[in-house]
């Protein structure tokens, strides 16, 4: 069955020396721009604890503290430690700083948002659970925008689906496929496309060689496998549904028990990655039967119980 073969370039635009607009960050900043603005909607109707005037440094440094830290941080204690052990620290310590190579745990952004609001509620003597009401209600787009630039890098891509009607064939994904596959692909390189034949030997260099080359991308339709576009059913799920949702019930019950919502946020996320990560390619050792997504996502789930129980006991005590 004939598949689309991914091609996308990951650059937006190559502004000057090197420095480049990418699709990754650029979808970093049209999150926090349209947080702010969704947010301050929300202030001024009385739906959220933050004064409008204050909003702009709280997601300044909410983006830093929160999500660029705990993200990263995430990444590296959830998945670079358990594959790697302390070996990347001793060779390459500034590993950890480099976000544009990839690595971004979205696990550890939640922590991380979640500790720093903490803080930044009993500094302002305001609550933290109503700060995190907001903040769950815009979180879903940034969550859309972040997969959607998944899909355009090619990564975190989905199991395979060799019979799926919109299946997608990632080049990134030439090292999980058979020795004999790889191999056919560098054979016929060299013979339709010699120019070529030693880049498509690595996933990046694939990649690459399928953007530059239309017979590299006839050659990778030709032995890749179809697979689930995974990155674009979670932005359906994380982003579009949750979003919904998150909306619809801040305006359907404008005066609910602050955590209310954090909580269904947190219970909905976990479900919706639990069932997306069945078609998601593992991109991490697995936890007994689970994908980490799985296993992490289950605490989620934990947590948003707690949070509903919490906005519970606060409605009768409120009654």
């Amino acid at each position: 069955m004939l598949a689309y073969v991914h091609d996308w370039d990951p650059v937006i635009i190559d502004i000057w020396r090197g420095i480049k607009l990418r699709w990754y960050g650029f979808s970093y900043l049209l999150a926090f721009v349209v947080a702010y603005y969704l947010l301050c909607y929300l202030s001024r109707r009385k739906l959220w604890v933050i004064a409008e005037k204050n909003i702009g440094d709280f997601i300044a440094l909410l983006a830093m503290i929160g999500v660029f830290i705990g993200g990263r941080l995430g990444y590296v204690l959830f998945y670079m430690l358990p594959a790697e052990g302390m070996s990347f620290l001793r060779e390459d310590p500034l590993s950890v700083l480099r976000v544009w190579d990839g690595g971004m745990a979205s696990h550890g952004g939640f922590l991380g948002v979640a500790i720093f609001t903490y803080f930044y509620a009993r500094k302002h003597k305001l609550s933290w659970t109503g700060i995190g009401d907001g903040i769950c209600i815009v979180a879903p787009l940034g969550l859309l925008f972040g997969r959607l630039a998944n899909f355009i890098n090619g990564e975190l891509y989905g199991r395979v689906a060799p019979n799926l009607a919109w299946g997608v064939k990632f080049p990134q994904a030439l090292t999980t496929e058979s020795y004999t596959v790889q191999e056919n692909i560098i054979l016929d390189c060299a013979d339709r496309a010699p120019e070529f034949a030693e880049m498509v030997t690595t996933p990046h260099g694939l990649t690459e060689a399928v953007r530059l080359s239309p017979e590299v991308k006839q050659i990778a339709a030709e032995y890749l496998t179809a697979r689930h576009p995974s990155q674009l059913y979670e932005g359906l799920l994380e982003g579009v549904v949750l979003f919904a949702l998150m909306w619809f019930l801040r305006f359907r019950y404008p005066k609910a028990p602050h955590g209310m919502i954090t909580g269904i946020f947190f219970i909905l996320y976990g479900i919706f990655r639990t069932v997306v990560e069945q078609y998601r390619e593992p991109d991490s050792a697995m936890i007994a039967a689970l994908t980490k997504g799985q296993f992490y996502s289950l605490f989620m789930i934990l947590a948003g119980l707690a949070f509903l129980w919490n906005a519970r006991q606060k409605a009768k005590k409120a009654v």
